[in-house]
C-alpha cells in the first residue's frame, strides 16, 4: 500500500487498484489487449464524510467496486481511482 499525501473531499475515497491478472488459473498467459480492468483494490485515503453520507471504509481496507466506478488519476507517480463511498460494493 502506498503512502499518498492526498485528502479526498466529503464521501470520496482514494483506491489503489489491484494488479490485473497476468495468467489464468490453468496457467495460460493473458495478453495485454484481453486483460480486464481490476474490480478490487486497497483504500489509500478517505474523506470526512457528511452527516447524510458517512464514510464506511477506512484506510487499508481491501474493497470490491464496480467495473466502471471511479475516475482514474495519476498522483505522485502512482495510478489510483477516486470514487464515492457508495461505489464500493463491500469489503473483502
Amino acid at each position: 500500500m502506498s503512502k499518498v499525501n492526498f485528502k479526498p473531499n466529503e464521501d470520496r475515497i482514494l483506491v489503489e487498484p489491484a494488479a490485473a491478472e497476468e495468467k489464468t488459473a490453468s496457467g495460460i498467459f493473458i495478453p495485454d489487449t484481453a486483460k480486464e480492468k481490476p474490480q478490487e483494490g486497497v483504500v489509500v485515503a478517505v474523506g470526512e464524510g457528511t452527516s447524510e453520507k458517512p464514510v464506511t471504509v477506512k484506510v487499508g481496507d481491501k474493497v470490491l467496486y464496480g467495473k466502471y466506478s471511479g475516475t482514474e488519476i495519476s498522483l505522485q507517480g502512482g495510478e489510483y481511482l477516486i470514487m464515492r463511498n457508495s461505489d464500493v460494493f463491500g469489503t473483502l
